[in-house]
Protein backbone atom coordinates (compact mmCIF):
# COMPACT_ATOMS: atom_id res chain seq x y z
CA UNK A 1 0.00 0.00 0.00
CA UNK A 2 3.02 2.33 1.05
CA UNK A 3 4.74 1.84 -2.26
CA UNK A 4 1.01 2.05 -4.35
CA UNK A 5 1.03 5.61 -2.31
CA UNK A 6 4.31 6.99 -3.67
CA UNK A 7 4.27 5.72 -6.53
CA UNK A 8 0.98 7.72 -6.99
CA UNK A 9 2.81 11.03 -5.76
CA UNK A 10 5.28 10.11 -8.37
CA UNK A 11 3.45 10.03 -10.99
CA UNK A 12 1.36 13.98 -10.21
CA UNK A 13 5.11 15.24 -9.59
CA UNK A 14 6.05 13.76 -13.14
CA UNK A 15 3.13 15.20 -14.39
CA UNK A 16 4.08 18.76 -12.80
CA UNK A 17 7.88 18.06 -14.63
CA UNK A 18 6.69 17.54 -17.24
CA UNK A 19 4.06 20.73 -17.74
CA UNK A 20 7.18 22.77 -16.58
CA UNK A 21 9.07 21.49 -19.53
CA UNK A 22 6.14 21.78 -21.72
CA UNK A 23 5.81 25.38 -20.82
CA UNK A 24 9.73 26.84 -21.07
CA UNK A 25 10.11 25.61 -24.46
CA UNK A 26 6.49 27.05 -25.64
CA UNK A 27 7.61 30.26 -23.70
CA UNK A 28 10.59 29.72 -25.58
CA UNK A 29 8.96 29.56 -29.68
CA UNK A 30 5.82 31.79 -28.61
CA UNK A 31 8.68 34.52 -27.28
CA UNK A 32 10.00 34.55 -31.50
CA UNK A 33 6.80 34.12 -33.18
CA UNK A 34 5.23 37.08 -31.39
CA UNK A 35 8.33 39.55 -32.03
CA UNK A 36 7.67 42.33 -33.55
CA UNK A 37 8.17 42.65 -37.39
CA UNK A 38 9.01 45.83 -40.27
CA UNK A 39 6.32 48.27 -39.72
CA UNK A 40 5.75 52.17 -40.53
CA UNK A 41 6.87 54.90 -38.00
CA UNK A 42 4.73 57.62 -37.68
CA UNK A 43 6.86 60.08 -39.63
CA UNK A 44 6.45 57.22 -43.00
CA UNK A 45 9.68 55.93 -42.75
CA UNK A 46 10.21 52.48 -42.79
CA UNK A 47 11.46 51.06 -39.09
CA UNK A 48 12.22 47.17 -38.33
CA UNK A 49 11.97 45.63 -34.73
CA UNK A 50 14.26 43.17 -34.17
CA UNK A 51 13.24 39.43 -33.05
CA UNK A 52 13.60 38.91 -29.72
CA UNK A 53 13.40 35.11 -27.88
CA UNK A 54 14.97 33.26 -25.48
CA UNK A 55 17.93 31.41 -26.95
CA UNK A 56 18.11 27.81 -26.89
CA UNK A 57 20.71 27.40 -24.42
CA UNK A 58 18.85 29.99 -21.67
CA UNK A 59 15.68 27.24 -22.32
CA UNK A 60 18.09 24.11 -21.82
CA UNK A 61 19.34 25.62 -18.85
CA UNK A 62 15.62 25.76 -17.40
CA UNK A 63 14.78 22.37 -18.34
CA UNK A 64 17.58 21.28 -17.18
CA UNK A 65 17.16 22.97 -13.33
CA UNK A 66 13.88 21.93 -13.31
CA UNK A 67 14.77 18.18 -14.16
CA UNK A 68 17.69 17.92 -11.52
CA UNK A 69 15.72 19.69 -8.86
CA UNK A 70 12.92 16.81 -9.22
CA UNK A 71 15.67 13.75 -9.18
CA UNK A 72 17.77 15.60 -6.38
CA UNK A 73 15.10 15.60 -4.10
CA UNK A 74 13.50 11.99 -5.07
CA UNK A 75 16.99 10.94 -4.59
CA UNK A 76 17.35 12.65 -1.26
CA UNK A 77 14.01 12.50 0.25
CA UNK A 78 12.78 9.21 -1.07
CA UNK A 79 15.15 7.04 -1.39
CA UNK A 80 17.72 7.83 1.44
CA UNK A 81 14.42 6.94 3.56
CA UNK A 82 13.73 4.02 2.85
CA UNK A 83 14.53 0.76 4.96
CA UNK A 84 16.13 -1.10 1.85
CA UNK A 85 18.27 -0.19 -1.15
CA UNK A 86 18.87 -2.88 -3.43
CA UNK A 87 18.38 -5.59 -0.78
CA UNK A 88 20.60 -3.97 1.66
CA UNK A 89 19.08 -2.57 5.08
CA UNK A 90 19.54 1.44 5.31
CA UNK A 91 20.23 1.80 8.79
CA UNK A 92 18.78 5.53 8.28
CA UNK A 93 15.47 4.13 7.05
CA UNK A 94 12.48 4.82 8.15
CA UNK A 95 9.91 4.21 5.27
CA UNK A 96 9.45 0.27 5.03
CA UNK A 97 9.64 0.07 1.55
CA UNK A 98 12.26 -1.44 -0.78
CA UNK A 99 14.22 1.17 -4.15
CA UNK A 100 15.62 -1.71 -6.80
CA UNK A 101 15.93 -2.57 -10.37
CA UNK A 102 13.36 -4.89 -10.45
CA UNK A 103 10.49 -3.12 -8.36
CA UNK A 104 7.80 -3.99 -10.39
CA UNK A 105 8.13 -7.78 -9.67
CA UNK A 106 9.04 -6.92 -5.82
CA UNK A 107 6.48 -4.37 -5.13
CA UNK A 108 9.05 -1.66 -5.00
CA UNK A 109 9.85 1.80 -6.05
CA UNK A 110 12.03 2.82 -9.26
CA UNK A 111 16.12 3.75 -8.79
CA UNK A 112 16.17 7.33 -9.14
CA UNK A 113 17.98 6.68 -12.47
CA UNK A 114 14.92 4.69 -13.41
CA UNK A 115 12.08 7.38 -12.40
CA UNK A 116 14.38 9.48 -14.58
CA UNK A 117 14.00 7.13 -17.42
CA UNK A 118 10.41 6.46 -16.99
CA UNK A 119 9.79 10.40 -17.08
CA UNK A 120 11.87 11.17 -20.48
CA UNK A 121 9.70 8.34 -22.01
CA UNK A 122 6.63 9.79 -21.60
CA UNK A 123 7.50 13.37 -22.36
CA UNK A 124 9.58 11.88 -25.63
CA UNK A 125 6.05 9.88 -26.77
CA UNK A 126 4.99 11.63 -29.87
CA UNK A 127 7.23 14.73 -29.15
CA UNK A 128 10.57 16.05 -31.02
CA UNK A 129 11.62 17.77 -27.87
CA UNK A 130 14.01 14.50 -25.95
CA UNK A 131 16.57 13.96 -22.64
CA UNK A 132 17.73 10.94 -21.42
CA UNK A 133 20.99 9.70 -18.83
CA UNK A 134 24.35 8.79 -21.15
CA UNK A 135 27.74 7.28 -19.50
CA UNK A 136 31.03 6.03 -20.23
CA UNK A 137 30.09 3.96 -17.28
CA UNK A 138 26.41 3.30 -18.09
CA UNK A 139 24.74 0.05 -16.58
CA UNK A 140 21.68 0.14 -19.09
CA UNK A 141 22.96 -0.30 -22.17
CA UNK A 142 20.11 2.21 -23.77
CA UNK A 143 22.11 4.71 -21.45
CA UNK A 144 25.76 4.08 -23.32
CA UNK A 145 27.36 6.36 -25.58
CA UNK A 146 25.67 5.97 -29.14
CA UNK A 147 27.12 8.73 -31.59
CA UNK A 148 29.97 10.84 -31.95
CA UNK A 149 28.49 14.00 -30.97
CA UNK A 150 27.78 12.15 -27.51
CA UNK A 151 31.03 11.22 -26.85
CA UNK A 152 32.41 14.42 -27.37
CA UNK A 153 30.18 15.90 -24.96
CA UNK A 154 31.00 13.21 -22.29
CA UNK A 155 34.65 13.56 -22.72
CA UNK A 156 33.82 17.39 -22.21
CA UNK A 157 31.77 17.16 -18.93
CA UNK A 158 34.45 14.50 -17.48
CA UNK A 159 37.04 16.89 -18.27
CA UNK A 160 35.74 20.05 -16.90
CA UNK A 161 32.41 19.59 -14.81
CA UNK A 162 30.79 21.84 -16.89
CA UNK A 163 27.96 21.39 -19.28
CA UNK A 164 28.69 21.05 -23.11
CA UNK A 165 26.25 22.96 -25.48
CA UNK A 166 26.55 22.77 -29.40
CA UNK A 167 24.26 22.47 -32.61
CA UNK A 168 23.40 19.19 -34.37
CA UNK A 169 21.27 17.48 -37.14
CA UNK A 170 19.86 14.33 -36.34
CA UNK A 171 18.28 12.72 -39.43
CA UNK A 172 17.62 16.12 -41.68
CA UNK A 173 16.95 18.42 -38.20
CA UNK A 174 18.69 20.98 -36.53
CA UNK A 175 18.41 20.19 -32.62
CA UNK A 176 20.51 22.49 -30.50
CA UNK A 177 21.67 19.80 -27.68
CA UNK A 178 23.79 20.55 -24.20
CA UNK A 179 24.86 17.87 -22.29
CA UNK A 180 24.80 18.37 -18.19
CA UNK A 181 27.11 16.91 -16.04
CA UNK A 182 25.33 14.20 -13.64
CA UNK A 183 26.76 14.35 -10.08
CA UNK A 184 26.15 11.99 -7.30
CA UNK A 185 24.18 14.12 -5.16
CA UNK A 186 23.83 11.48 -2.42
CA UNK A 187 25.19 7.99 -0.84
CA UNK A 188 22.13 6.12 -2.15
CA UNK A 189 23.81 7.26 -5.48
CA UNK A 190 27.31 5.57 -5.04
CA UNK A 191 26.51 3.14 -3.46
CA UNK A 192 23.79 1.92 -5.69
CA UNK A 193 26.65 2.09 -8.43
CA UNK A 194 29.70 0.83 -7.17
CA UNK A 195 27.87 -2.75 -5.82
CA UNK A 196 25.62 -3.50 -8.84
CA UNK A 197 27.03 -6.62 -10.13
CA UNK A 198 27.02 -5.23 -13.72
CA UNK A 199 29.22 -2.43 -12.42
CA UNK A 200 31.98 -4.94 -11.18
CA UNK A 201 32.21 -6.86 -14.01
CA UNK A 202 32.62 -4.05 -16.50
CA UNK A 203 34.25 -1.20 -14.49
CA UNK A 204 35.99 -3.00 -11.49
CA UNK A 205 38.52 0.16 -11.05
CA UNK A 206 35.72 2.50 -10.93
CA UNK A 207 34.48 3.31 -7.55
CA UNK A 208 32.30 6.67 -7.89
CA UNK A 209 32.55 9.17 -4.52
CA UNK A 210 30.19 11.96 -3.52
CA UNK A 211 30.42 14.77 -6.30
CA UNK A 212 31.95 12.70 -9.03
CA UNK A 213 30.48 13.21 -12.40
CA UNK A 214 28.51 9.65 -13.15
CA UNK A 215 26.99 10.72 -16.78
CA UNK A 216 24.99 13.60 -17.99
CA UNK A 217 21.87 14.70 -18.89
CA UNK A 218 21.23 15.38 -22.45
CA UNK A 219 18.36 17.65 -23.46
CA UNK A 220 17.52 17.68 -27.73
CA UNK A 221 15.64 20.86 -27.97
CA UNK A 222 14.22 20.98 -32.11
CA UNK A 223 14.89 24.44 -33.60
CA UNK A 224 12.41 24.20 -36.66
Amino acid sequence: MLAKRSLNWFSRLRAKTIAMVSMAIAVCFLAVSCAGGGGEAAGGSSTTVAAAGIAPDVVADYIHTVMAADRTAYTKHVINRLKKLEGKDKPDGVLDVEATESWQQNDGIPLPAQMFRLGSEIASDGSPFTYSLISEWNINDNQGIKTDFEKTAVDAINSTGEPYKEYQEVGGKKYFSALYPDKAVAEACVTCHNTHPIHLERYPDKVFEMGDVMGGIMINIPLE
